[in-house]
């Protein structure tokens, strides 16, 4: 094997210097989307509707950069070419950006059901909701821990821990449909719960799909849907 020319090695420099700011520039998208998650949890919780408009409104920077990011990946995979390693990461990279942009979605949608509370009685919250959104939070800050620090085994877990979220999604919603036929009056407080229960989940999702994209880029194994097994 032929040493590479000056050229071939200032191209490979260059090639990761733009990769190392295209993942600062993920770790911000990151930021965005974990602050949603938690402020429109917090704001649910609290009925606060001023921080879920906050949310809602914060949505647009999210889109934005996550498209910004999406190109810039394609322009890395057109201009350089790379290959391996080179190639999964920037491939991992933009699968994830659209994790985080749909898990912005998610915090928009638990926001709008916020804005929702405002037209329905007071009401107790369903007891395991809040620990299944610790759950969410949780799965989300560890999978971009272990994208951060290549970390597969973390990542395995995260798959598995999803398989309690999903229990817990089942759980509320059975429990909270119950609630819902023996009081009518119920309805509209329960039924907003349970879409804030399915945006959980996805979120949860998300946060297990950001995890396989990170056993991909290290090991170069797909374990998409075997996940947890």
């Amino acid at each position: 094997m032929e040493p590479e020319t000056p050229q071939e090695t200032r191209r490979q420099d260059k090639f990761h210097q733009d990769l190392v700011e295209l993942k600062e520039k993920l770790l911000a998208l990151a930021h965005l989307a974990e602050q949603a998650i938690d402020t429109s949890v917090a704001a649910f919780l609290k009925r606060d509707r001023d921080a879920a408009r906050g949310v809602i409104a914060g949505d647009k920077a999210i889109n934005d950069l996550e498209e910004a990011i999406d190109g810039e990946c394609v322009r890395l995979i057109a201009l350089f070419q790379p290959v391996a390693i080179d190639l999964r990461q920037v491939m991992a990279v933009d699968h994830i950006v659209a994790e985080l942009e749909r898990i912005g979605d998610q915090a928009t949608n638990i926001a709008e059901e916020t804005m929702a509370l405002e037209q329905t009685p007071p009401r107790p919250f369903h007891p395991e909701l809040s620990q299944m959104a610790k759950d969410v939070q949780k799965m989300l800050r560890q999978s971009l821990q272990a994208f951060l620090n290549r970390d597969p085994a973390l990542a395995r877990r995260i798959c598995k821990d999803d398989t309690l979220v999903d229990d817990l999604d089942q759980t509320i919603t059975q429990e909270l449909l119950r609630d819902m036929t023996g009081e009518p009056a119920a309805v509209p407080a329960c039924q907003s719960q349970i879409n804030v229960v399915r945006n959980l989940e996805r979120v949860g999702d998300h946060a297990t799909n950001i995890a396989e994209q990170v056993v991909y880029m290290v090991e170069g194994e797909s374990i998409r849907h075997r996940c947890q097994g």
